[in-house]
């Protein structure tokens, strides 16, 4: 029996397809971004820099896996042409996220000797990750084709998504560190800012020009005067940003979230941006996501099992934030 068509069920599924990664871009993109800016000449800083992500670091991948896993039940068809397109930068993006794994448990088991080895290792898992995570979505953004002018474009897109990840990165740490290590943070957000809002606003000036359809979507009115809310949103949080990081730290450490909820605005807005730029396609001038969809019956089925285990992660991340909310010192036990 199916209670919902599948043009209903693609668009529900689409929709916590682009919500689990967007929450798995904010989430991870932060501890990330911690490990790309690890400061390596300071490891009481370092110590602190990892225990402000260490309750949270491996659930916010969860997210990722279930993006993964919804494409791939679905969306099975998109699932097969993105990852034939995307194989090799997917394998190093394993390989980055692997590393990190296995050099967070390691610093906190090898002599104190062998710690800042396991550290480098850390901070370079985080950098290939993330770049990874950049030179996909670049890809992806031209129609998944290997041109010459695609791939640069695609590693220009992994060093932007690298250093916005940079940013929140930082973020994270002013609102949950204090003293010298958040001043240093505060520096390295406006630095990391500073990259971020010129790659994104060099990808939004070449996207369209690479994607027609992406011009089409945004220039063309009423919906035009309503999508141009996104990008002065976008690039309003940067401007704003930056007048509220030169003013911090203030006392009684007021204000030191504002960075973190202004580099999460500036993501959504960039992804926003993005899904409404090639929808209704999820693999770009290919695939709709109606083409792409199972069959009803296959959806219905999957649709019963998401009412279940989507609300469990969402339930499971909101009480980890809870129980571990805090400065970073204050983590350290765990």
């Amino acid at each position: 029996m199916n209670w919902l068509d599948q043009h209903t069920l693609a668009l529900i599924f689409a929709g916590l397809t682009a919500f689990s990664i967007l929450l798995y871009a904010m989430l991870d993109g932060y501890d990330l971004g911690v490990g790309i800016t690890l400061p390596m000449n300071n490891e009481a800083w370092r110590d602190t820099s990892i225990a402000s992500i260490g309750p949270f670091w491996d659930a916010n991948e969860t997210w990722l896996v279930l993006a993964v896993g919804l494409l791939l039940v679905a969306f099975p068809a998109a699932h097969s042409a993105i990852l034939k397109a995307l194989y090799l930068p997917a394998s190093f993006l394993l390989i980055g996220l692997i590393l990190r794994g296995v050099a967070f448990d390691f610093r906190a088991k090898v002599k104190p000797e062998h710690k800042l080895r396991w550290d480098w290792v850390f901070k370079i898992g985080s950098i290939i990750a993330s770049f990874s995570q950049g030179f996909m979505l670049g890809l992806y953004v031209v129609g998944l084709e290997y041109t010459y002018l695609n791939v640069v474009f695609a590693l220009f897109s992994g060093f932007c998504v690298t250093a916005a990840y940079a940013l929140i990165g930082n973020a994270w740490l002013i609102l949950k560190t204090t003293d010298e290590i958040q001043l240093h943070a505060i520096k390295r957000c406006r630095q990391s800012g500073m990259l971020a809002f010129f790659g994104i606003l060099a990808v939004s000036l070449i996207n369209p020009i690479v994607n027609v359809n992406v011009l089409n979507v945004w220039t063309s009115p009423p919906f035009a005067y309503f999508f141009a809310i996104i990008p002065i949103t976008c690039f309003a949080m940067f401007a704003i940003g930056y007048k509220v990081l030169k003013d911090l730290p203030l006392e009684d450490d007021q204000g030191a979230g504002l960075p973190f909820l202004m580099s999460c605005v500036i993501f959504f807005t960039s992804f926003v941006g993005l899904a409404l730029s090639f929808y209704p396609y999820v693999v770009p001038n290919q695939l709709t996501i109606y083409q792409a969809a199972s069959s009803a019956e296959s959806l219905n089925i999957i649709f019963i099992g998401a009412v279940f285990v989507v609300p469990v992660i969402a339930a499971y991340t909101v009480f980890a934030y809870f129980t571990f909310r805090g400065k970073a010192d204050e983590l350290k036990y765990y």
